[in-house]
């Protein structure tokens, strides 16, 4: 179903992909990572976001190791693999998920969840143009043209001010724009190995590990915090965006780039709102508006058209009849 891609594009396999195999995967991962932005929210109250970023990678990274060595399974051992983890640890998750505390300091939870969403409008063409993993047609464009139009109806982008709130969204764009590179390139240099997922998504987190370790100090000049120094909600929150965020998502994550494809997978960013919409209004008593909801309906109808479930039902049977004749 799935084979590793020497610069041929393999989306002509993910259409024949069950909606069944694929779809509860990406609603778990939109349901852990859109209350990732609330766990970041608490975090960054106490932790410098670069702090913040590290604590959740290191996290990660030791439930992923705990769960290699219970199934005995060992690390990524090809050097050009590595190679690739350090590029999809810093693209992927230390900048991302940096920029992302910057922008929760300045912005409400659920605003930083709803900006995540342009990640398909990324990956799309940078698939297509730059890593050849994907192919365009009327229907994806359709589909995440009317996903991003839905994602400026629930930001209202009629209301957007100056100053703080303005600098946290554009770091929030800015995170998913990092998104939008990092998929495609994960498609193209990585998801094609026979290793694990569990192995493979170890190996980012190790690689952002490292990365943020010596980033962190220089940036923020100060020591780490202590884990005993931090509240309870702090660090829960802490190892609730490693252990799931990053830990049990990253394999998630990487299982629907293999099944249906870099772009499709990203669609996941579509739904991922809705949830950071309501944790943040039931949980943080964040701010709703009229305009919030309604765009969150049009965005799933743009994941309904670029995923094919809008198609006609007797349009599948005409076209075998049709072809079953020539």
């Amino acid at each position: 179903m799935w084979c590793r891609m020497s610069g041929v594009s393999t989306v002509t396999t993910t259409d024949r992909v069950p909606l069944q195999a694929w779809l509860p995967t990406m609603l778990t991962l939109a349901a852990i990572w859109g209350c990732s932005f609330l766990f970041i929210s608490v975090g960054v109250r106490e932790l410098h976001p670069l702090y913040l970023a590290l604590g959740r990678v290191v996290a990660g990274s030791l439930v992923l190791v705990i769960i290699l060595a219970a199934k005995r399974e060992s690390l990524p051992r090809e050097p050009r693999l590595w190679v690739h983890s350090f590029v999809v640890g810093a693209v992927g998750s230390a900048i991302p998920w940096t920029l992302f505390g910057y922008g929760e300091q300045r912005i409400p939870s659920l605003l930083a969840g709803i900006w995540n969403g342009i990640t398909p409008l990324v990956v799309l063409p940078i698939a297509v143009l730059i890593f050849r993993t994907e192919t365009f047609s009327v229907q994806r464009v359709l589909g995440l043209m009317v996903g991003f139009g839905g994602m400026l109806v629930v930001l209202g982008a009629w209301n957007v001010q100056g100053g703080a709130d303005l600098t946290g969204q554009a770091l929030c764009m800015l995170a998913a724009v990092c998104y939008g590179f990092a998929v495609p390139y994960q498609k193209r240099f990585i998801a094609g190995t026979t290793l694990s997922g569990t192995a493979l998504s170890a190996s980012l987190l190790i690689c952002a590990t490292v990365q943020l370790a010596v980033v962190a100090p220089i940036v923020t000049r100060e020591a780490p915090p202590v884990p005993w120094s931090l509240s309870i909600e702090v660090l829960g929150s802490v190892i609730a965006l490693g252990a799931l965020g990053s830990g049990l998502a990253f394999v998630l994550s990487l299982r629907n780039i293999r099944l249906i494809g870099a772009s499709r997978s990203s669609m996941v960013t579509y739904l991922m709102p809705v949830f950071s919409i309501l944790v943040g209004v039931i949980v943080l008593h964040e701010h709703i508006t009229w305009y919030q909801p309604v765009g969150a309906l049009v965005v799933l109808l743009g994941v309904a058209v670029s995923q094919g479930l809008l198609r006609n039902p007797r349009r599948k049977p005409a076209l075998a009849a049709e072809a079953s004749a020539a």
